[in-house]
């Protein structure tokens, strides 16, 4: 589910002759580029346009993830060859500024500024619309460090999208509904980094789900931590999905990433009444070893799990799973591999996200004892990736002569070629004409490819 991305959507310049260029790098997951492009918009009134050359840019933001091992180590180093280029820039008497936003920024604080005193801004992830703000701080010469978790809402906070970010939209996009997580998964350390479980308001969430349709997004992708958790007066998620579904231009829905424990009736039904929620879920497990779910306080057994998904898939036969595996966690034996594998047997996979462990500072998993040797983890890992492997390759094999409607989102390589996702989230290459992206036609899967699908017009 991670990714590294450069987010590029264009913005107001601003008053003329008060543009400057942002450049963002983007570590991590889909929330984070929903951030980045709501800090790109909050620098807009700014006169920021953004610019995908760094060598351009005047501002340079970092917008991190610490899910990964050794992030910040990798922020650290990005931000010696920044403080090169902003030494260069100094030298010709040029502004150079350079932010780090996002989770590594929540964890490191003011270690940043020791470390890289060429930092000006240092921004946690519940404050970055303080951004504008603490950029005019910083020119005065001395370096901010914004982690403290934001009493005041920042979604209405940070400014709508203005006509021209607007028009620029791909008919896909991400809209975050949920942050932080109240699980205390004990290998994890979204708690501590993107704080207790808070969701958005319903109408603000349909307001901005409004503005993105009315721009000429097809597909919505709800967003959070734990996004299943979110809640209103009374309400959750599939109440949420049940009132976007009612948005006059709006295609497609999807969610991201969800825990066992808040799969409610509501949602489950959701999947059963609703055809524009695709058919596809990542409902992470993690282990199918009882004992080590409760090392982990997931706080389910693997027989829970089991029996949540026979009822989601009683409810919509053809769903299609995703899940998250770590392999390896302290304490693990052969034992409790083995009963991973054979969880991942019963339920069959279509796709799958599966890691070594990797201790984070600060979480409990780092303290507990009997640590599972490097070479161990990397030869379970093999086993536990080639049997997801082999049921990623058996799902698709399966969708060939299936006829399904594809959303077309991008050009492809060949000409004549476009791009879309089958409700499964794979991609779908196909020769059409006569057609445009953003338009949803019916085709039929003539074949795979390694990581896609082929298909013809139906």
């Amino acid at each position: 589910m991670n990714q590294d991305s450069i987010v590029s959507t264009e913005t107001n310049p601003g008053e003329p002759g008060q543009s400057r260029k942002v450049f963002i790098k983007t570590y991590g997951c889909q929330m984070n580029v929903y951030d980045s492009g709501r800090m790109s918009e909050a620098l807009a009134g700014e006169g920021y346009v953004a610019t995908e050359d760094m060598q351009e840019a005047d501002l340079v933001l970092l917008n991190t993830c610490h899910i990964r091992e050794k992030a910040a180590e990798k922020v650290y180093s990005a931000l010696g060859r920044l403080r090169d280029m902003k030494n260069e820039r100094q030298a010709e008497g040029r502004e150079f500024m350079i932010g780090v936003t996002g989770c590594v920024a929540q964890a490191e604080g003011e270690e940043i500024i020791r470390r890289a005193p060429s930092v000006d801004v240092v921004i946690g992830p519940q404050t970055y619309h303080r951004l504008p703000e603490a950029l005019k701080r910083a020119r005065t010469g001395r370096s901010v460090v914004d982690t403290e978790y934001a009493v005041e809402d920042k979604f209405e906070h940070l400014p709508d999208q203005s006509k021209a970010v607007s028009a620029r939209r791909n008919v896909t996009a991400f809209l975050t509904v949920q942050e932080g997580c109240d699980k205390f998964c004990t290998f994890c350390v979204v708690p501590y980094t993107r704080g207790s479980e808070i969701s958005r308001p319903m109408e603000q969430i349909v307001r901005e789900a409004e503005r993105l349709v009315s721009a000429g997004v097809r597909e919505l992708t709800l967003l959070g931590q734990n996004v299943n958790a979110w809640h209103g007066e009374g309400q959750g998620l599939g109440d949420l999905l049940y009132r976007l579904s009612e948005i006059t231009g709006l295609k497609r829905l999807r969610y991201t990433t969800s825990h066992p424990r808040d799969m409610d009736d509501r949602l489950i039904e959701a999947h059963r009444d609703l055809d524009m929620l695709m058919p596809y879920l990542h409902l992470p497990v993690q282990s199918g070893s009882d004992r080590i779910l409760k090392a982990m306080n997931r706080r389910h057994k693997a027989a829970d799990y089991i029996a949540l998904v026979e009822r989601i898939r009683a409810a919509r036969p053809d769903i299609a799973l995703s899940g998250d595996f770590i392999v390896g966690f302290p304490g693990e034996t052969e034992e409790d591999f083995q009963a991973t594998l054979r969880l991942v047997e019963i339920v069959g996979y279509a796709q799958a996200f599966s890691f070594k462990y990797s201790s984070r500072p600060g979480t409990p998993g780092a303290d507990m004892p009997d640590h599972v040797p490097d070479e161990v983890k990397a030869e379970r890992l093999a086993r536990l990736q080639e049997l997801l492997l082999s049921q990623q390759h058996a799902f698709a094999r399966s969708c060939v002569g299936k006829t399904i409607d594809l959303l077309l989102e991008k050009p492809g390589r060949l000409p004549g070629q476009l791009i879309g996702r089958s409700p499964w989230l794979q991609s779908v290459n196909v020769d059409a004409k006569d057609v445009e992206i953003g338009d949803t036609i019916k085709v039929r899967i003539t074949g795979t490819g390694p990581n896609s699908l082929f298909a013809e017009v139906a």
